[in-house]
C-alpha cells in the first residue's frame, strides 16, 4: 500500500494562526531591515560592506540575520566576490513594488 503524501503543517507567523502565505510574506518584510535591503538590492549586486552603507550602517548581525532569512526565502543569493543579488524571485517581488514606489513618489508631492 504507498504511503500518503506528507502534509506539511504551514509554518506559524506572526499575526496569523494560519501562516497563510501572504501572512507569511508580510511577516519576513515587516521585519527590520528587510525592505531596505531588497530595496537597495534593486539595481544589482552589492558587498556586505555596501550594503551596510546603503542601508545607513544597520548592524552587521541583524544584517546577516536578515539577508540568511531572504535567502532561505529564495528572495536573495550569495554570488561569489560579487556580494547580494536578488534572485529571479526577488525582482519578481521587486517589481510588485513599482507601482507603490510610484504611488508614494505622488503622495509625498500631495499639497
Amino acid at each position: 500500500m504507498p504511503k500518503p503524501a506528507a502534509t506539511t503543517k504551514p509554518r506559524a507567523v506572526r499575526g496569523s494562526r494560519t501562516g497563510r502565505p501572504i501572512m507569511a510574506l508580510l511577516d519576513l518584510l515587516g521585519r527590520r531591515w528587510t525592505l531596505r535591503i531588497v530595496w537597495e538590492l534593486r539595481e544589482g549586486p552589492l558587498t556586505s560592506r555596501a550594503l551596510r552603507t546603503a542601508c545607513d550602517d544597520a548592524s552587521p548581525t541583524v544584517m546577516q540575520a536578515r539577508l540568511s532569512e531572504l535567502r532561505e526565502a529564495g528572495l536573495v543569493e550569495l554570488l561569489s566576490g560579487d556580494g547580494y543579488c536578488l534572485t529571479s524571485l526577488g525582482r519578481e517581488l521587486m517589481e510588485s513594488f513599482l507601482p507603490l514606489h510610484r504611488f508614494a513618489e505622488r503622495w509625498s508631492r500631495r499639497s
